[in-house]
């Protein structure tokens, strides 16, 4: 991806999610030279806060792309402890049709919630007995606090206001329907570096080209720019 489309994309980000009533923390508007001269940010850098832009590098953010926001994250530490800050928050925006490509999480458990928007679909499969993708195998999922049944293949779509709890082994792939979607993620401590199984060979993070300079830094770019 472009540095430039990134810049573009944070903009547009911050508008829609502003315009449903959320704001960013105040380290969302840090500059890189700001952020680099922060002597109290570490604990920000440690848990990965921040903006995240992906196109799992496949260079068609428009088709296949997400936009993400951490707001809070604990450490496996804490998870691992049993006590502490064991949790996470995200924002996420997913944009009419762009495809967040079928995966799994061995540790995360998540509710994702419409938080405003257009329609949410995800397309749901469950696991075989280890835990890889099976394509013949439906599972269930919790929606509001109510079990649903769900097919091998079908896709179960959220109003605002309206969430599934996905569990470790509920394979998803996720879409805005007819229009952009804001989501929010809660679930224990966030990992994206190692807790994201994908179907196919996708990368969680783009590779960028640096075509301007960046407006704010994305989590991929904390250990390149602040060591």
């Amino acid at each position: 991806m472009k540095r430039s489309q990134i810049n573009d994309i944070m903009a547009e980000a911050d508008d829609m999610i502003r315009h449903h009533g959320f704001t960013l923390p105040p380290f969302a508007n840090w500059s890189p030279v700001e952020f680099k001269a922060r002597t109290d940010a570490q604990r920000i850098i440690d848990a990965r806060l921040g903006w995240d832009i992906t196109d799992y590098g496949q260079r068609n953010y428009a088709a296949q792309g997400l936009f993400l926001f951490t707001l809070r994250n604990g450490s496996l530490a804490d998870l691992q402890g049993g006590r502490g800050m064991v949790y996470a928050e995200k924002l996420l925006i997913s944009k009419q049709d762009q495809l967040s490509p079928c995966h799994t999480h061995v540790i995360k458990t998540e509710d994702i919630i419409n938080r405003g928007g257009a329609t949410l679909a995800v397309e749901l499969y469950g696991s075989d007995d280890e835990g890889n993708f099976a394509e013949d195998r439906g599972g269930t999922v919790i929606c509001d606090g109510i079990a649903r049944d769900f097919a091998p293949g079908e896709v179960l779509t959220f109003a605002p206001g309206e969430s599934l709890t996905l569990s470790p082994g509920d394979w998803h792939a996720f879409w805005g329907d007819k229009g952009d979607v804001l989501i929010g993620e809660v679930s224990p401590v966030n990992d994206d570096l190692t807790d994201n199984i994908f179907r196919e060979p996708f990368g969680r993070f783009a590779d960028i080209d640096e075509d301007v300079d960046p407006t704010h830094l994305l989590v991929s770019d904390y250990d390149r720019w602040l060591n």
